[in-house]
């Protein structure tokens, strides 16, 4: 049916069997640890103390350039996962220039799983707070996105519709639950028009729903599109849409059908919209639903690719402030930031599913928008919460970007992005022992933290 508002055109391509488990392999960076050493000076008078001043400031400008470079190293070794972080690391991104020697060596249970391995890879992290004090640091919600308002709005969706609030929906069926989940790619979107890559975008649409459903231990079935624009572009629309075919066959589930909207003057020339929706199945009597955590179990983390598909409000604002363009090099990397921003979110459902059959999950969590501040507790029973080792993964340089350029506080970047792990694993520690230290995939991923009694996230 055609009309003066909305053209809809339904479509059923056909794909592969949604009922594969094959392995999915990712690349991750092995970097050589670097330390930093600065010999004591000891002044005896003006004169060398002048001298001293501007040999540590040398020092330090040089060391702040050589850990930005060493992070920024391409990641293009595959690094087996029983390597997580070298003990013997005593060095961190400078941020602003300031020399804050810090050791990145994770406490408690992390740091024994960890210290199994018999290779190492190195874990930096961010500074906690600003050196420049003259210009006001960016917030998300300075940018346009209210996290607490998003959140108050589900609570009174929750009264009306009891059982809201999970990552997915479950819906019984004999002696299985469908699991459904619907999601967009927000305002990325802006960065794909404005830098002209459409061909993964596609990709973070699809990733989007099938890593929330994932959540619950289902495996996806089929998934279903909707694009929008004023003025159909075959062309670009084709790119679009293959991303999202690309996206289905990385999670192993069929592109059932979909709908493109044509709405004249409704988008700006150029550009569109796009909303995706998976359902997937799971058993009953398999549901990870989080009810089993207890004190003491373990946080794996499974590494992002990078920003993903949340935060890019506040992404766009501090590209603006930065006066940097989407074609100039991410500082000290080897990308563009084009590159860097839009690099496709990480479908993790092969690498989850294969995880969950081994047994001992608990629960799962999807870090989107709320980081870990929001997402890991979504998965506790009431009374428990998070201590994470902050310094426990590698967080990617777009994030100390980020950061840095917006003078972003650190509590905000935590609960505004993903900070290099998009999915959060609970599991008791037996199974902890056994997926950190086994197996010679290269699936990378970090024992992170682990359950305490109390609320929220707290980091150490």
């Amino acid at each position: 049916m055609v009309n003066d508002v909305q053209h809809k055109t339904p479509r059923n391509p056909q794909l592969s069997s949604p009922f594969s488990f094959n392995s999915t392999t990712q690349r991750s960076l092995s970097s050589t640890p670097l330390k930093h050493q600065l010999r004591r000076i000891r002044v005896n008078s003006g004169v060398r103390l002048l001298l001293s001043i501007f040999f540590l400031n040398f020092v330090m400008s040089t060391a702040y350039g050589a850990s930005r470079e060493l992070l920024q190293g391409v990641p293009t070794v595959t690094t087996p996962r029983q390597e997580f972080y070298n003990k013997d690391l005593n060095t961190s991104i400078l941020k602003f220039g300031c020399f804050r020697p810090k050791f990145c060596v994770p406490s408690g249970l992390c740091k024994r799983l960890n210290s199994r391995s018999t290779n190492s890879s190195r874990a930096l992290s961010i500074s906690s707070s600003s050196c420049d004090e003259k210009t006001e640091g960016l917030t998300y919600k300075d940018a346009g996105v209210d996290i607490d308002a998003g959140s108050e709005l589900v609570r009174r969706i929750a009264k009306m519709a009891p059982g809201i609030g999970g990552f997915g929906g479950l819906y019984p069926l004999g002696d299985s639950y469908l699991v459904a989940g619907t999601d967009g790619v927000g305002t990325k979107l802006k960065l794909a028009f404005e830098s002209g890559i459409h061909e993964t975008i596609g990709i973070d649409l699809v990733a989007m729903s099938v890593n929330d459903i994932v959540t619950s231990g289902a495996k996806p079935l089929f998934f279903l599109d909707y694009f929008a624009t004023s003025h159909l572009d075959i062309d670009l629309a084709d790119k679009v849409i293959k991303g999202i075919v690309d996206g289905c066959q990385q999670s192993d589930c069929t592109l059932l059908g979909g709908e493109t909207a044509e709405m004249p003057d409704f988008y700006a020339p150029g550009e569109y919209d796009l909303s995706g929706f998976a359902v997937g199945i799971v058993k009953k009597d398999s549901v990870i639903d989080g009810k089993n955590i207890t004190v003491g179990d373990i946080l794996i983390g499974l590494p992002s690719s990078g920003v993903h598909s949340n935060g890019f409000s506040l992404v766009r604002r501090v590209l603006k402030r930065s006066g940097l363009s989407l074609n100039d090099q991410l500082p000290g990397g080897s990308v563009t930031l084009g590159k860097a921003l839009m690099a496709p979110t990480v479908i993790y459902v092969k690498q989850v599913l294969d995880i969950v059959s081994k047994g001992g999950v608990k629960g799962i969590a999807h870090i989107t928008g709320g980081g870990f501040t929001d997402n890991i507790p979504r998965v506790f029973p009431r009374g428990l919460g998070a201590a994470i080792s902050k310094d426990s993964w590698i967080v990617p340089p777009v994030f100390n970007w980020i950061q840095e350029a917006g003078k972003v506080d650190e509590a905000e970047m935590r609960r505004t992005f993903n900070m290099g792990i998009g999915m959060v694993l609970v599991v008791d520690k037996e199974a902890a022992l056994r997926i950190l230290g086994d197996g010679q995939g290269t699936n990378k991923m970090y024992c992170i933290g682990e359950v305490v009694s109390g609320d929220g996230v707290s980091y150490r």
